[in-house]
């Protein structure tokens, strides 16, 4: 599996749904870009520039909602990911939903 650096984590992205609840399908220009997704890889903690360290806020399993523009995709094993830095990471869904 990739291994993030510092703040940065994995995500398998969660695609947008291409059908309405009306039962229309949407054109891909209809479609937004994705920004759910499922963290697959995290550091637990990493070191911030002025050296103290700071705790991860998200982990492995995590439902993360992300800005539209941020991250970078890469292709590991034939499957894509995204690759963001935990600054860009919104807000999450609670494991109590």
């Amino acid at each position: 599996m990739l291994n993030p650096v510092r703040d940065n984590i994995i995500l398998d992205v969660i695609e947008q749904e291409t059908t309405t609840s009306g039962g229309i399908v949407l054109p891909g220009s209809a479609v937004e870009k994705p920004y759910r997704g499922v963290v697959v890889a995290v550091n637990e903690s990493f070191a911030m520039p002025d050296g103290t360290v700071k705790k991860a806020e998200t982990a492995v399993g995590d439902i993360v909602y992300f800005g539209k523009t941020h991250g970078t995709e890469v292709q590991y094993q034939n499957k894509p990911y995204l690759v963001i830095s935990e600054e860009f990471i919104l807000c999450k869904e609670s494991h109590h939903d």
